[in-house]
């Protein structure tokens, strides 16, 4: 009997470190997203040089992940039927969240100091705690609360103070932008839980790709192509952008999803603007202030936290 009891001990503990090891490969998945997502100010400011706008750079990216991501489905599952009940879903995935969110965000760019833009966009970490303990039933963690603060403290810091008013429009466009990228995590999931990862992306790109060709002016993208004077280079751009800012992070961060709950994985994905601030100090030569670099640390702190393995406390016990 003692025997029995020690062999089913050594099983489940097994079975835990095997689960502790899936969840870290997906926060790893995780993190890549972010890492890949702040590399977009790059392949922004080179695609802005040819005089397209924020929504149309939004579209050529939007448009080649659809492609991709609709190829890389088809080999990997071949025809998939959506049903219809499901039809909404993926409307929320395409429009409310990937076409709208970026909307928004390059908006209130336009509106505000990008600081405060950025401070608006991430706050989107606490829009998916709240959703996913309202909706999702997730319990909320001294851990996660903590790694929350940390998070977006470490924003705030990177992203640096804007000066100037904030037009209350520009505002609820801001906050609209983080509750849009939050709401990937969260319609992802739901998605995830009848679909795979691929289905997931292809479809949500597609419809998002659909509705940014009717805002973003398809012959006046094709206008400023001709006149560009360098049409290969251009493509190759045009796909770069699309791949390394949208095809490879959108399916390592609805891969870690499949691992990784909507509001640990909305703070993971923060190391985001940790990585644009390097960039833009080694690419641009940005200034890199003790600020940011507090910034910086305050995010992988949130990080490490919220990866340790001893089990999380529930605020109220």
């Amino acid at each position: 009997m003692r025997m029995n009891i020690i062999t089913t001990r050594k099983r489940s503990d097994s079975g835990r470190q095997a689960l502790l090891q899936f969840e870290n490969k997906g926060a790893v998945l995780i993190i890549l997203a972010g890492i890949f997502w702040g590399t977009m100010g790059l392949f922004v400011r080179s695609l802005g040089a040819f005089g397209f706008t924020p929504v149309q750079i939004v579209c050529f990216r939007l448009s080649v992940a659809a492609v991709v991501f609709a190829a890389i489905s088809r080999v990997k599952e071949g025809p998939v039927r959506i049903p219809r009940r499901d039809i909404p879903l993926f409307l929320g995935l395409g429009l409310g969240s990937v076409l709208i969110f970026t909307c928004c965000y390059f908006t209130a760019i336009q509106m505000m100091p990008m600081s405060v833009a950025a401070i608006l966009l991430y706050t989107s970490p606490i829009w998916v705690m709240l959703m996913a303990v309202l909706f999702l039933h997730e319990q909320l963690t001294r851990v996660k609360v903590m790694a929350l603060v940390l998070s977006f403290a470490g924003c705030v810091l990177v992203s640096g103070i804007g000066g100037g008013k904030v037009a209350p429009l520009g505002f609820v466009i801001g906050l609209c932008s983080g509750i849009g990228y939050g709401l990937y995590s969260i319609l992802g999931t739901l998605a995830l839980k009848k679909y795979s990862a691929y289905t997931v992306t292809s479809r949500t790109f597609i419809i998002a790709a659909v509705g940014c060709l009717a805002i973003s002016s398809p012959a006046d993208m094709a206008a400023k192509a001709a006149a560009c004077g360098n049409g290969p280079f251009l493509a190759v751009l045009v796909v770069m952008t699309g791949i390394v800012t949208a095809v490879v992070p959108f399916l390592c961060y609805t891969l870690g999803l499949s691992t990784v709950p909507g509001g640990k994985a909305a703070i993971l994905a923060t190391v985001e603007p940790m990585v644009a601030t390097l960039l833009g100090a080694l690419v641009y030569h940005e200034s890199l202030t003790p600020v940011s670099g507090c910034g910086i640390l305050c995010i992988l702190a949130a990080v490490v936290i919220l990866n340790r393995k001893s089990p999380e406390p529930g605020l109220e016990g």
